[in-house]
């Protein structure tokens, strides 16, 4: 390094750098040695040691193997040197055994890595641990028994940073890193990017790879993604990591430019409908309606035609077609896994949710199951119909602000009432799962916060394979009202400050 890129480095510290920049911004620093890897993992790993006995967001740390991955050479990709995290589910890697959220798999290890993994290892990314998830993936909120308690919001403490991706939620939020792997199966990217005041973009249907371990997630409703401070992290990481992979069932309409691209091209006259209710009509808070609605306003300031509209599709229905598919779901991996061990279920292997999802999928015939693809294939149909007239959904993210801890864990049974019940999941969470149903991509932005200093995210969302148009206006958006330098009171920065 030379002396006056180290004297640069004395005069702004390392862990002033590291807040400043976003993922990419690391990289850049890091490709003119004005830091090195080492120096960037160092950093990530004091900031887990100092945050994460408050937050218990991070797990199966492998700093050795962070080690040896700089000194063997990373690869030479866009986000080289850069520390990163993958959520505990899914992304499978020889290097990182995983709990998946559960009792039942901890310490799960790998002969292969999955291809998302392989593509985030070719970025030139610096893994070195895994973040929490709820059990199997399931719900709004990470407090799965594995890790021996919640996760925590660093907003407040006593909060959700929401699920199922939650652990990523809060370990960005918090400064640990500037971005992390999630995965997005009825809103796990989105609903935790609106709790943890984070940007989560909710790619088209088979954007990006599933294989080799299974063919799609969910009668693929479910798809990898990423947790950012910004936007282009986000599209950086999205055109590392999209395009189908060997033998993939089917495949997204290709891309015309890639994402990170299409954040600079210019943005034309948008239609736009916008929701202030849910997606039937009823009414959500305060806090979440007052963020539509500003943000329709300053999208009308920006020269867009804005106007109320809801589309007419089936979303009951589509709810208790989704709660059938998920539950399947649940019962194989579970069912998979103690066939493959020879012995059974052990009290306190699954938590109640799990137990709940196995006992009703019990119930769900095979026509029951192909008669729940339909609908949620016919519901696609039902909201692509809405998108002949519109170019954009605007909604809340979510119905409320981030729930407090206890509400949505995993101790009852009674898989069917948690999510569809009164005030339940489904209640709580009433848009994201929709554009899963319909392969779309849709997106949170962190546009409000409450009086008691809680995020509250806004979606939007656009026709199938609309993905370059959507990160599009969510540059336009992030430039009109930033939101990077916002910090919540438990992280990094406010340790130092």
């Amino acid at each position: 390094m030379s002396g006056r890129l180290r004297q640069e480095i004395s005069i702004v510290d390392i862990a002033t750098l590291y807040d400043r920049s976003d993922a990419v911004a690391l990289a850049e620093l890091a490709h003119k040695r004005e830091v090195t890897p080492g120096e960037l993992l160092d950093e990530a790993l004091r900031r887990v040691e100092a945050l994460n006995p408050k937050l218990n967001a991070v797990t199966m740390l492998r700093e050795k193997v962070a080690r040896r991955l700089i000194d063997e050479g990373l690869c030479e990709g866009p986000l080289r040197g850069v520390p990163f995290l993958i959520k505990d589910l899914g992304c499978e890697a020889i290097d990182f055994p995983s709990n998946n959220g559960s009792r039942l798999f901890a310490d799960t290890h790998y002969g292969k890595d999955s291809s998302i993994y392989a593509r985030i290892k070719a970025a030139g990314l610096v893994t070195f641990g895994r973040t929490t998830s709820p059990e199997g993936g399931v719900g709004p909120t990470t407090e799965a028994a594995v890790y021996g308690g919640p996760t925590h919001n660093p907003w407040n403490l006593d909060h959700t940073p929401g699920g199922s991706s939650g652990g990523a939620a809060a370990a960005v939020a918090a400064g640990i890193l500037p971005a992390a792997h999630g995965s997005d199966g009825g809103g796990s990217v989105r609903i935790p990017a609106s709790s943890c005041g984070l940007y989560g973009f909710k790619a088209t249907r088979a954007r990006l790879p599933d294989g080799p371990y299974v063919g799609e997630g969910w009668a693929g409703m479910a798809i990898d993604g990423f947790l950012t401070r910004s936007v282009r992290d986000s599209a950086v990481l999205l055109d590392a990591c999209q395009g189908p992979d060997l033998g993939a069932p089917y495949v997204a309409p290709a891309l015309e430019t890639g994402y990170r691209k299409a954040m600079d091209r210019p943005t034309r006259r948008l239609r736009i409908g916008f929701a202030t209710t849910s997606l039937v009509g009823e009414a959500i808070h305060p806090e979440c309606r007052a963020a539509v609605e500003a943000t329709a306003k300053l999208l009308e300031s920006m020269g867009h035609m804005v106007e109320e509209a809801l589309p007419q599709a089936d979303t009951p229905g589509m709810m208790a077609a989704w709660t059938k598919i998920v539950a399947c779901g649940s019962a194989l991996s579970v069912e998979s896994a103690v066939r493959r061990r020879g012995r059974p279920l052990e009290a306190g292997e699954i938590e109640g949710i799990a137990r709940g999802a196995i006992a009703y999928a019990r119930t769900v015939s095979g026509a029951d199951y192909l008669e729940a693809i339909n609908k949620v294939h016919a519901y696609g149909r039902e909201m692509a119909m809405f998108f002949e007239r519109y170019d954009v959904l605007l909604t809340a993210t979510l119905a409320e602000p981030p729930a407090k801890l206890g509400r949505f864990n995993h101790r009852s049974d009674d898989y069917v009432d948690y999510r569809m019940g009164p005030g339940q999941v489904f209640a709580y969470s009433p848009f994201t799962a929709a554009f899963n149903a319909s392969g779309q991509p849709a997106a949170s932005l962190p546009l409000h916060w409450t009086a008691e200093g809680l995020p509250v995210g806004v979606q939007i969302a656009a026709a199938y394979g609309n993905d370059e148009l959507l990160i599009n206006l969510s540059a336009r958006i992030e430039e009109a009202l930033p939101w990077f330098d916002k910090r919540p009171p438990v992280s990094y920065a406010a340790l130092r400050s």
